[in-house]
């Protein structure tokens, strides 16, 4: 049986720390989602210069989260970049609430992961009818109010990480299978958190 590959655990508030500047938690998910890409490719998605996007890129290359791409075709002028991990990365509140500091680097990076996933989802929202009918009847954007318990919660959570991983796995393996046709990268946003009327 295959292990369970998990997203790395940040513990390490100045490592936090490296996506409290919003750019950098955008050209994360820019590249992840491009797999490997230069600072003048990325520059284009963020109306940034390449020579900006190429600093932030280092600072996230000094704490691991970005390594240089091997093997990448070109003149050799300009560096390919790669996530270093295609596991991404996460983070638990608990870790860093015992202190202000971290407790602010927990907000603003939560804050930050919010922020460029609801601008996802707007221009998602902007452009929809380009996508066709095939893409827009199988978008899907839900609400379930619950009654949990905490233990039920992060069960819940777990189940969810579990079927996410798998389905991701299943694309991963038809995208190397050359299974390209018809296949996108899909953004699935899932919350779930207390709240009292």
């Amino acid at each position: 049986m295959a292990s369970k590959r998990e997203p790395e655990r940040i513990t390490d508030l100045s490592r936090l720390r490296a996506f409290m500047n919003p750019l950098r938690m955008q050209l994360y998910r820019l590249l992840y989602a491009a797999g490997t890409a230069t600072a003048s490719q990325l520059a284009e998605h963020v109306d940034g210069t390449p020579s900006l996007v190429s600093y932030h890129l280092r600072k996230l290359a000094e704490h691991g989260f970005v390594a240089q791409a091997e093997g990448e075709n070109g003149d050799g002028r300009e560096r390919w970049w790669r996530v270093a991990s295609a596991e991404g990365w996460g983070f638990r509140e608990s870790d860093f609430a015992g202190t202000p500091e971290g407790a602010a680097a927990v907000g603003a990076v939560t804050r930050g992961i919010h922020d460029t996933r609801v601008a996802q989802y707007r221009t998602y929202l902007d452009q929809r009818s380009a996508w066709g009918k095939e893409w827009t009847d199988a978008a899907f954007s839900s609400e379930w109010l619950l009654d949990l318990t905490p233990a039920e919660l992060a069960k819940m959570n777990e189940e969810l990480e579990e079927l996410a991983r798998r389905w991701r796995e299943r694309g991963r393996a038809a995208s190397a299978d050359g299974d390209t046709e018809n296949r996108e990268h899909v953004s699935v946003h899932l919350y779930g958190f207390p709240f009292r009327p």
